[in-house]
């Protein structure tokens, strides 16, 4: 008999080319009429939000556009955010973009209904008050936002990284529309793509997982390891986005369900102290933490690849990531002070292998 665990499935999932076109009836459904339409600038110029806003007009649903957001959303956009939609007196969110469009939107959700600040939300499980309805499509291959409770998020004073979580927050419905993430630049696919690998990995051999997030790791892993680099080659591989966008999902289902481990707990003080893209820092780190687990789990590690760190910096150069600290900058006088902020990180405490500052160090030494 299986060990006991608890496994749950939301969001409600609808993919497929063109099935951006059902939002409308969807959102429809779930009694939307003004709501909230959050997406970052980019998407504003190559047309995506206009389009959303015309799908929800034709069901008779007015959109708000929010675009007041960078990259890494933090305290005061959020804030900016709520403000913002709080004068609006939306009912209802729809998040279109990547994962700082579907976090930001999940932020806003958290203090326009609960009130406070981002701040009283770090953590999992704060929110006393039912949430806004809203719905979430992806326009990366990576994040697996659209699959999860937790809004990862920038405090922007002390530029810490706070993870905010609870059930409430998750996405009524997640389209995945493959055509939507055509237009990704080849970079960005690269970073949210090795991100969504990196999630699937670790999510894989988390001290939280169970026979059931372990399926949607491995089949996560397939459909990435599988599809990664042919969609990095061809811009117009509709097939291999399609396959990348469902392989993030599952990857985020089984997050979800299980946590992360100690490649992101190294990760988040790359992003805090130097600003590197989260993926750009996962790159750096993953393929050492897999080695160093290996003496942990090993055998886990097999069931993906004969050389699972291997195939991943194999992967990593597909994408032309760099590759150690030393070449991305990192002085090696800041190991310490890295490994002091890595040990405080939450996904170290499901790593398979026990984690502390010392752990990190010893990692970012291997991956200078």
């Amino acid at each position: 008999m299986p060990a006991s665990f608890r496994f749950e499935m939301r969001p409600v999932l609808v993919c497929g080319p063109g099935s951006i076109g059902q939002l409308g009836s969807l959102a429809k459904d779930l009694g939307f009429t003004r709501t909230l339409a959050v997406s970052d600038p980019g998407l504003v110029a190559a047309g995506h939000a206009a389009r959303i806003e015309a799908i929800l007009a034709e069901s008779g649903i007015t959109a708000v556009p929010f675009h007041d957001f960078d990259e890494n959303p933090d305290s005061r956009m959020i804030e900016n955010g709520r403000a913002f939609a709080a004068a609006q007196a939306v009912d209802s969110i729809v998040a279109l973009g990547g994962g700082s469009s579907l976090d930001c939107a999940k932020g806003i959700n958290f203090v326009l209904t609960n009130g406070g600040r981002i701040h009283d939300y770090w953590g999992q499980g704060k929110a006393s008050r039912a949430m806004l309805p809203s719905i979430g499509i992806p326009t990366t291959t990576g994040t697996g936002s659209e699959a999860q409770s937790h809004a990862l998020l920038s405090d922007a004073d002390g530029h810490r990284k706070m993870a905010c979580g609870d059930a409430k927050a998750v996405f009524r419905v997640a389209i995945l529309d493959p055509e939507v993430a055509l237009s990704q630049p080849r970079q960005v696919r690269a970073v949210t793509g090795y991100d969504a690998i990196s999630h699937a990995v670790e999510s894989l051999v988390s001290t939280k997982a169970s026979p059931l997030s372990r399926c949607f790791a491995r089949e996560a892993w397939r459909l990435l390891n599988a599809s990664f680099e042919q969609a990095l080659r061809r811009d117009d591989d509709v097939e291999g986005i399609a396959a990348m966008q469902l392989g993030a999902f599952y990857a985020g289902l089984s997050i979800e369900n299980s946590m992360l481990g100690a490649a992101h707990a190294c990760a988040n003080p790359l992003t805090e102290r130097y600003g590197t893209v989260h993926g750009v820092a996962i790159a750096h780190m993953l393929p050492h933490v897999v080695e160093w687990n290996s003496d942990a789990v090993g055998a886990e590690y097999r069931d993906l690849h004969p050389d699972l760190a291997s195939r991943l910096k194999d992967l990593a150069r597909a994408a032309n990531l760099p590759g150690s600290l030393r070449q991305a900058g990192v002085p090696e006088a800041d190991i310490p002070l890295l490994a002091t902020g890595a040990a405080e990180q939450w996904t170290g405490n499901f790593n398979p292998r026990p984690f502390d500052a010392e752990a990190a160090r010893s990692l970012y030494e291997r991956a200078w």
